[in-house]
């Protein structure tokens, strides 16, 4: 990826994405998620082929008055570990570079690579989750 194609997803970030941990299933751990909203689903198409991720329609309850919607939702962790890295330099929101950077700093090392915790290792983790919602 480009330093000018990070600088501008992580405007579209900033403005209209969001940086969480989300759950895939209801009994697993969070993972890093990145969510962007946008009535142009080219540019999701575009940020697409740069990350992957998958599009969704939102349901638009009165075609009168609003325009089509779209959601990016980028939820394998490799990739949202590695849009984070080009982009979190350029992010200018102070809530969601934190993230960002909180994300980069401590997932991997609060998350066992087989996906099997300790009693320790589980407390780290949900500590881990505790702090980057406070945040």
């Amino acid at each position: 990826m480009e330093c000018w194609e990070a600088a501008y997803i992580a405007g579209i970030i900033d403005g209209e994405g969001s940086i969480s941990l989300t759950r895939m299933h209801e009994r697993e751990h969070r993972r890093p998620c990145i969510s962007i909203a946008s009535t142009d689903k080219e540019l999701l198409i575009y940020i697409q082929s740069l990350s992957g991720g998958t599009i969704n329609n939102k349901k638009n309850y009165n075609p009168d008055k609003h325009k089509d919607s779209y959601t990016l939702n980028i939820k394998n962790k490799e990739a949202v570990i590695s849009l984070l890295r080009y982009t979190s330099p350029y992010l200018r929101v102070d809530k969601k570079r934190n993230r960002a950077q909180w994300i980069l700093k401590k997932y991997e090392e609060v998350t066992p690579r087989n996906g099997k915790y300790n009693l320790k290792s589980l407390e780290k983790k949900l500590a881990f989750e505790q702090s980057f919602f406070s945040i």
